[in-house]
């Protein structure tokens, strides 16, 4: 039988996960799904991901293409892996694609989310899934940062130490600000013809209030760019720095010279476009 070439769209809480990379003896992402899939399948297969989201950081809309020759139907795959699935961690479509999609080299933009919460109090139930910044934030003036990121620039300045790349340059295409929870009902994360599923992290209106979210679309990212993003716009938020800083700290191409690398937990990979 030949193999055919599958793409799922997976979400996940990543609290209590090192990452997507399977790791000896390591609860992982990646060895998780493969290990549900070898109960349903019997096969031993290697899931690539369109991003190796870190240890903690959260998935929404991750994709991950298979090659396999299993003959259950591509319409039960979801609900057959999602019934051995841990309750963190859910595969919310898989679909056909075509033969040779690899869902790393096809990506072609990538959104992220980040969540900031500036409650005075620290957040209860938005705690694992926002930064707690407790000091009102100059959404404004995060905006007038984050438009200065947009377009094709070396981001070496935000780039955390420990993962190297020859190529510094990235190119982004959106950076929105939103305040008040207005960011957390959309965008919806398509999925495929198996539905579904927005994003809210916060939950509760009582919080939503408080939350800032900062969404970046970008053709790629270095290791921590986004955090790193985030901790940048924070410092202009506090007004630590002027919104034009941002740019000064671009091209620098020092990562001395721009903000901190914000938590894992308050990041989101929210979709992945091919």
């Amino acid at each position: 039988m030949s193999a055919k070439t599958l793409k799922l769209t997976v979400a996940y809480d990543g609290a209590e996960y090192c990452g997507w990379q399977r790791q000896p003896q390591r609860r992982t992402v990646q060895g998780e799904l493969e290990r549900a899939w070898l109960a349903i399948t019997s096969e031993e297969v290697t899931f690539n991901a369109a991003g190796r989201t870190d240890s903690g950081v959260h998935a929404a809309g991750q994709v991950a293409s298979v090659d396999s020759e299993t003959t259950v139907p591509v319409e039960r795959l979801a609900d057959a892996l999602n019934s051995h699935l841990p309750a963190d961690m859910l595969v919310v479509a898989a679909e056909h694609a075509p033969a040779g999609f690899h869902a790393t080299h096809d990506a072609h933009h990538k959104r992220y989310r980040y969540s900031i919460y500036t409650g005075r109090s620290r957040p209860l139930f938005c705690r694992g899934f926002a930064w707690h910044v407790p000091a009102p934030l100059d959404v404004a003036a995060m905006q007038r940062g984050a438009d200065l990121m947009v377009g094709t620039h070396d981001f070496a300045s935000l780039q955390s130490v420990g993962s190297p790349r020859e190529n510094t340059v990235r190119t982004i295409f959106e950076a929105t600000v939103c305040a008040g929870g207005e960011g957390m009902a959309s965008p919806v994360v398509g999925a495929g013809q198996g539905g579904a599923v927005a994003i809210a992290p916060g939950s509760p209106l009582s919080e939503s209030a408080d939350l800032i979210t900062i969404d970046v679309v970008g053709d790629g990212f270095l290791y921590h760019m986004v955090r790193t993003i985030a901790g940048t716009l924070a410092d202009v938020g506090r007004g630590r720095r002027p919104p034009e800083w941002v740019a000064e700290a671009i091209a620098a191409r020092d990562r001395g010279a721009a903000g901190q690398t914000a938590p894992a937990h308050g990041l989101m990979l929210v979709s992945v476009d091919y």
